[in-house]
């Protein structure tokens, strides 16, 4: 572990530098991992440990759209494809990677199969963090971990093919075999995180949450919607309102921040749009801080919790997030969205 000065504040931070693959590997090599739930972040997971040469299974309701994915994937069937029922009563390793409502049913199962001594993996704070409303207290003679990978188990997967890593959080719950910690960070070393830093079940919740409803998805959508809306009232084309907004964002500024920082963007653009963020980034962090306390006061108190829960609960849930997705995928924004992605010359046209 090494100790990193990140803006005056110093955080515990693991790399594989000085915690090598070889040694995660030496750590787990008497472990059965089972992977429970191959949605998007288990198959990343799943598939990068498997190629690190890990004991990986994944436990998945058979004859589900994830099942044929595993199968897909590579996953045998009797082999190191199992029923979760099967895989939890192999596993010393339980990574429990299914969405956080099917976390709440399955979770009779999974008790029945967490012999002390034994590991249980989140890669999100919620489930423990709000157990009042879970019901997912784990029993204390068992090792409670986190690795959180800080993007979709799509991501994951696509950079660690490109030898790339993923940062992820990691957190000790509970440590009731002394080598917790270990564990956790041979996990996340394994499945391709390119540094781990410390954090709490519940500070990794906190600031999820916060993040997914607010800069990364929720508010981002809400300030492209409304930038859109602004340039159609004043007659800009659809194309030309598209590109100012979202086009030029992603496919050239962001990549740049990504690699340089926002400071190197503000001092190597145009004197006019440098002038104009100046003036104005300010303005709209003004207008946002109010909102965002709104809404981490939300998150804090169980309310954002409670709202997903009892939504994704309903047996009509499938039927209600299709009409909001639809919502979003026939405005006129992400419509003129796909008829400029399908624009975008291939890379062989760029390369000619």
């Amino acid at each position: 572990m090494a100790k990193i000065n990140f803006g005056g504040t110093v955080e515990n931070v693991v790399t594989a530098n000085e915690f090598s693959l070889s040694k995660s590997l030496d750590i787990m090599r008497e472990e059965t991992i089972a992977v429970i739930g191959y949605g998007v972040q288990g198959a990343g997971q799943a598939l990068n440990l498997k190629d690190n040469r890990f004991n990986v299974i994944v436990g998945q309701r058979e004859g589900s759209g994830s099942w044929n994915k595993a199968v897909d994937d590579g996953w045998e069937p009797g082999e190191s494809l199992f029923k979760p029922e099967e895989a939890l009563g192999m596993a010393t390793v339980i990574m429990y990677l299914l969405s956080d409502a099917g976390q709440i049913a399955l979770w009779p199962e999974v008790q029945k199969h967490l012999k002390p001594g034994k590991l249980l993996y989140f890669s999100h704070g919620f489930a423990v963090t709000y157990s009042d409303q879970t019901g997912i207290v784990p029993a204390n003679d068992i090792d409670v971990v986190m690795v959180a990978p800080k993007g979709s188990g799509t991501s994951l997967r696509r950079m660690f093919l490109e030898g790339r890593g993923l940062n992820a959080s990691y957190g000790i719950y509970q440590d009731a075999t002394g080598k917790a910690y270990d564990k956790a960070v041979a996990l996340g070393i394994g499945i391709g995180s390119g540094y781990l830093f410390e954090t709490t079940f519940q500070k990794e919740v906190f600031s999820d949450l916060t993040g997914e409803r607010g800069t990364l998805m929720g508010a981002l959508q809400g300030l492209f919607a409304a930038q859109y809306q602004t340039l159609r009232e004043n007659g800009h084309s659809p194309s030309e309102a598209f590109n100012e907004t979202v086009e030029e964002l992603t496919q050239s500024l962001m990549p740049l921040v990504a690699e340089n920082g926002m400071d190197w963007m503000y001092a190597n653009c145009s004197t006019t749009a440098q002038r104009g963020a100046l003036d104005w980034w300010k303005r709209f962090r003004d207008a946002n801080i109010p909102l965002f306390r709104e809404l981490y006061s939300s998150v804090a108190k169980g309310e954002e919790a409670r709202r997903a829960i009892d939504a994704n609960s309903r047996p009509d849930y499938r039927e209600k997030l299709d009409e909001e997705l639809r919502e979003l995928r026939e405005a006129e924004m992400w419509k003129t969205g796909a008829r400029v992605r399908k624009l975008r010359p291939e890379k062989d046209d760029q390369e000619s």
